[in-house]
Parts: structure tokens; sequence; C-alpha cells
């Protein structure tokens, strides 16, 4: 079982990366961030290492996906409430991110999407469990 999650994501612009996820309330591993690279700190164990194109490029034979027109990933999150999701997506959109699907409400379960500045779709989620229907 793994101890933790770094998921790899290219970015054009990594200062402007680091400011919009500052912004959202996410802070940096600076040991493991430098001027190609930035680990962002999502929560206990779980990291998104953004890469400068060119780094991003050493660690793969394939083309680089441009996330304004495809998907390559999906980075769901889960928050703490239907509020939390709605602040998150809200302070993305203000950050100059862009909102990417409309509300997902199903009762027990929340969501709410914004893509960054480089297309990646984060998708922000509120489940009540105990709400949960019982299959």
């Amino acid at each position: 079982m793994a101890k933790q999650i770094f998921v790899n994501l290219p970015v054009k612009d990594l200062d402007k990366s680091k400011e919009f996820f500052g912004k959202l309330g996410f802070g940096f591993d600076e040991q493991f961030t430098d001027e190609n690279a930035a680990c962002l700190i999502i929560g206990e164990n779980i990291y998104a290492m953004l890469l400068t194109e060119p780094l991003f490029k050493t660690f793969t034979r394939k083309e680089i996906s441009d996330a304004r027109n495809s998907t390559e990933v999906l980075i769901a999150m889960d928050a703490g409430s239907r509020a939390e999701v709605d602040e998150m997506v809200s302070k993305a959109r203000q950050a100059g991110g862009s909102i990417y699907m409309e509300p997902m409400d199903q009762g027990w379960m929340y969501g709410h999407s914004f893509a960054d500045l480089d297309g990646h779709q984060w998708e922000i989620v509120y489940m009540d469990m105990a709400a949960m229907p019982q299959v």
C-alpha cells in the first residue's frame, strides 16, 4: 500500500500556477520546490507536483496533453461541507480559473468543478455518508 501520492501536472508558467494555488489556500513543500517544480500540498501525504513543461517532458516519451482541449485526468478532492465546495470553486474563479461543470447535487453528495490556469480539472466534493442511500 502506498504511503504517499504525487500527481505530476505540466504547467506553462510555474510562478503563475503557484500564485493561483496560493490564492486557493494551498501551501508548498519548499524541500521539493525550485524554478522547475513546485510541490503543492493537497493533504496529508497527498501532493501535486507542478512541473514546467520542459521538465515534465523528461518523464515521458508521449506528447503532453493540452488540458484546455482534452482531458488527461480528473483530480477529485473532498471537502468538509457544501460551503467549502462553493468557497474553493469561488476562489479558483477569482484567481483566474474557470468553471467547467455546473454543480452536481445528489442530496447526500454535492460537488462542483473548476479548471486551473493550465486547464487541469479539479472536482471538489462533499459527501454526507450518513445520508448516503443504502444499496
